[in-house]
This record gives C-alpha cells, sequence and structure tokens, in this order.
C-alpha cells in the first residue's frame, strides 16, 4: 500500500502531466519542435482517457466485486448515444436536408415527426442527466433480476454479453430511430462550439482529463470505505459474507449500477472528440476488450485499469498500422500471458521487482 503522501505526489505529477504539459507541448511549442505535440495526438490521448475511465469502471465491479460483466460496451455506447442524440439536435436546419426538427437520417427515411424518445435532447442538461440515467437503470434492472437469482461467474458473463449483443441488434434497425447501421454522425458543435477547432478538442481533452482524476478519486474513495470492503469480501467469499447477515445483491447492485454510470459518462465524453457513434460500439468484442485491458494492468488495483487501457490501446494503435492482420492475434495471446504468467497484471509485475530488489538489497 502507498502512504498517503506517496499516493497524493503521484496523483499531483500526473495531473500536471495531462493538464498542464501535454497541453503546453501542444499549444506553446512551434510545429517544427521535435517536442510538439500534434493535434491528432491530443484527440488520440482524449480517446484513451475516456477508456481509462471505462476501464476503472469495469475494475469497480470486476476487480473489486468479483462480477465478471461482458456488458459493459452497451452502457459505454448508451451514454455516447445520449450524447450523440444532443449534437444530432443541435445541428438544427445546418443538415443536409436543412430539417430544423428532424435529422438527416429520418428525412432520408420520411419520417414525418420526431420520436417521443427524442423529446428534451435538444437541451444539454437533459442529455446528460440520460447519459447517466439510461445506462444506470438498465444496470439497476438488469443486475436486480440476475443478482436476486444468484447468477454468478461464467453465467453472468454470458449473460451480460447477451445484453449488449442483443442491444447491437436492435440499434442496427432503421425503425429503431438511432440511425440504424450508420448510427448519428455529422456533428457540428456541441454547446456553441465548434467541433472542428482545436481549442474545442483540446477543451474536451481537458474535461475527459479531469473526469479521469475525479473517477480515480471515487473509486478509491469507495474501495477504501467499509462498503468497499464488503465489496472486496463478496469477491471472496460470497458465502460467508452472505452468512454474515450482509446483502449479497445489494452490495453487487450498487457496485453494478455505479459502474455502469461511469461507463455511460465515458462514452459521452467519447463520442465528441471522435465525432460518430454507431451500433458497432456496442460489439461483444468491445465489451471483451475492456476486460483485458482490466487484466492487464492489474484487476482489483487502483493504477491497473488506467495502465491497462493505455497500454492496450497503445499497442492497439500502432499495430493496427503496422500490422492490421495481426492485432487480433496480439490481443489472444496477450490476454493468455497475462492470465497465465502475470495474474496481477502490470501493476503485480511491478511489486514484484519492487520486492526482489528489496531482497537483494538486504
Amino acid at each position: 500500500m502507498l502512504s498517503e503522501k506517496t499516493f497524493w505526489t503521484g496523483f499531483t505529477v500526473l495531473g500536471l502531466l495531462f493538464l498542464v504539459v501535454l497541453p503546453i507541448l501542444n499549444l506553446a511549442v512551434p510545429e517544427g519542435s521535435a517536442l510538439h505535440l500534434p493535434n491528432y495526438m491530443i484527440t488520440l490521448i482524449g480517446k484513451y482517457l475516456c477508456y481509462a475511465i471505462l476501464a476503472m469502471a469495469m475494475n469497480l465491479v470486476w476487480g473489486y466485486c468479483g462480477v465478471l460483466s461482458l456488458g459493459h460496451g452497451a452502457f459505454f455506447a448508451l451514454g455516447g448515444y445520449a450524447m450523440g442524440m444532443y449534437m444530432m439536435r443541435a445541428i438544427g436546419d445546418r443538415g443536409v436536408y436543412g430539417n430544423a426538427d428532424l435529422p438527416d437520417f429520418m428525412v432520408f427515411l420520411n419520417w414525418k415527426e420526431l420520436p417521443w424518445f427524442w423529446m428534451g435532447f435538444d437541451h444539454f442538461a437533459f442529455a446528460l442527466i440520460m447519459v447517466m440515467v439510461v445506462p444506470g437503470i438498465l444496470a439497476f434492472v438488469f443486475g436486480w433480476l440476475a443478482f436476486r437469482s444468484r447468477i454468478n461467474g461464467v453465467y453472468l458473463s454470458i449473460v451480460t454479453q447477451a445484453m449488449t449483443y442483443a442491444l447491437m441488434l436492435a440499434f442496427f434497425r432503421n425503425e429503431m430511430g438511432f440511425g440504424g447501421n450508420n448510427g448519428l454522425t455529422d456533428f457540428k458543435d456541441i454547446l456553441g462550439f465548434d467541433l472542428t477547432q482545436s481549442s474545442t478538442k483540446m477543451g474536451l481533452y481537458l474535461l475527459s482529463a479531469i473526469m479521469v482524476g475525479a473517477t480515480f478519486l471515487l473509486v478509491r474513495f469507495v474501495a477504501a470505505s467499509k462498503l468497499g470492503r464488503v465489496m472486496m469480501a463478496v469477491r471472496d467469499a460470497e458465502s460467508r459474507v452472505r452468512f454474515l447477515g450482509y446483502s449479497v445483491t445489494g452490495v453487487k447492485l450498487f457496485g453494478f449500477t455505479l459502474s455502469a454510470i461511469l461507463a455511460g459518462i465515458a462514452g459521452a465524453l467519447y463520442v465528441p472528440q471522435v465525432g460518430i457513434i454507431n451500433p458497432s460500439e456496442f460489439s461483444p468484442a468491445n465489451s471483451i476488450e475492456i476486460a483485458i485491458w482490466v487484466a492487464v494492468g492489474g484487476r482489483g488495483t487502483l493504477l491497473g485499469p488506467l495502465l491497462g487501457a493505455f497500454a492496450v490501446n497503445g499497442a492497439k494503435t500502432w499495430l493496427t498500422g503496422a500490422a492490421p492482420e495481426l492485432w487480433l492475434f496480439a490481443l489472444g495471446a496477450l490476454f493468455i500471458i497475462v492470465t497465465l504468467a502475470l495474474p496481477k497484471g502490470l501493476v503485480g509485475l511491478w511489486s514484484t521487482l519492487r520486492s526482489k530488489a528489496k531482497e537483494k538489497a538486504q
């Protein structure tokens, strides 16, 4: 365990890196300099920060509560769709068809009026609430039914995967009213700020970095609380916790719902930075990747999910450019290696190396 002083020192250093150093390298360093950070890298790192929030959300329910969800991509996508709906409404009459009331895809499909579930998304505050409420309600209802029925282990993982797959198939249908296989795209601005402007991209990046810090502190607070200790007890010995009189269903439901809300927030930050949200985000493969990020970084640790999200996605960015046909093989091999040789991930490897170094020093 890190001391409070060491923790806050590390937290401050990372905060300065992402909130001060990287923006300076982008805004103040001349483009011809080797130290200049180009705009596309700001957007790319912003994406990774969103993935880091998603990984921490996954770790909250899997690492601390022992519930392996293979459907967290669904909560991420729902948060993204909620934000995308707001930005589609914000386009107004600037779309291809110039219809101020209907998004372009609805005009193309000959829809005559806006569906009821799109009402209110012309207000940012409403969309922000839906970013958290929609994934939260789905997680609460799904979790209550599953945990109350004592569905555990691989069976729960399969059911969560089936949930996200069903949502993917539903959102692919044009009649659902979410753009079908094309999804939502061609966004113009957010809160009046042009999405093509470098200043807007920097603002979204900084907001993502701040949310990573806030999520990190929230997860740390939950893990250190009495509830967090009960969650870890459920992970390690569920039957004993139930015998002691604790509500295992309630503990799991809390972790699952809070995790889904955090995933929705990550999706909402992700969409303005990439400029599109479509049903492929519901793909079960995406949810499996999220679990791999956490496993690679270190399940049940604070820093592990962040390291895993950046390490795996950094490798994906490089390898899909250098040898795209090898990426899935590399991802599968990485998961096998971590499972067999590094059960505690990168954080566990670092701890082991430190311990051996101390033993040699003595």
